[in-house]
């Protein structure tokens, strides 16, 4: 199966997986890390996910928001149906690390989504996502007229792939550094 599949994409570039140490192709392995990422807000909520090796974080979707039980019954529904193996709740915290008031709401929508599936829910730090989302529309070359309006799926894209960053699924002694 790995002589089917012996290059993967990574930042755009293509690499053959052996050259990266690897003992199988990340193309052709059998578990399905996918993990969902979300931003909650005032108005919208914005969703990202993950490939299936928890390597790399892509926007989904805006969800609008509508009350915080409806909101988890519709992200329990897509977790479902894209089958992620965890959610990741990004939560606003102030100055000293602690939630704030849009953080503490984050962690009654993190738990309502917990009490509505049997799949993980994780609550991260979503500081400065949206400056991120802006940042990273800039690098991108989008104009300042299609930078404006949604960021919320984008800003859910920095989050995960924040989480994704700092908590490496590989196994331990593949030599999985992409």
């Amino acid at each position: 199966k790995d002589q089917q599949y012996p290059y993967f994409l990574n930042g755009g570039r293509w690499f053959h997986y052996q050259n990266w140490g690897l003992k199988q192709s990340p193309c052709t392995r059998n578990e399905n890390l996918r993990i969902l990422g979300i931003d909650p807000g005032e108005k919208n909520i914005g969703i990202a996910i993950s490939d299936i090796s928890a390597t790399l974080a892509r926007p989904l979707m805006v969800m609008p928001h509508s009350s915080r039980k409806g909101d988890a019954q519709r992200i329990v529904e897509l977790a479902e149906k894209e089958k992620v193996t965890k959610i990741v709740v990004g939560q606003a915290t102030d100055v000293d690390g602690k939630p704030n008031f849009s953080g503490r709401k984050a962690a009654r929508l993190a738990a309502e989504i917990r009490s509505s599936s049997s799949i993980p829910v994780e609550l991260w730090d979503e500081s400065f996502s949206t400056q991120q989302a802006v940042k990273s529309k800039i690098k991108f070359g989008s104009s300042r007229k299609n930078r404006r309006g949604h960021l919320d799926e984008t800003a859910a894209a920095v989050i995960l792939q924040s989480y994704l960053d700092m908590n490496p699924t590989a196994n331990p002694d593949e030599k999985n550094s992409l």
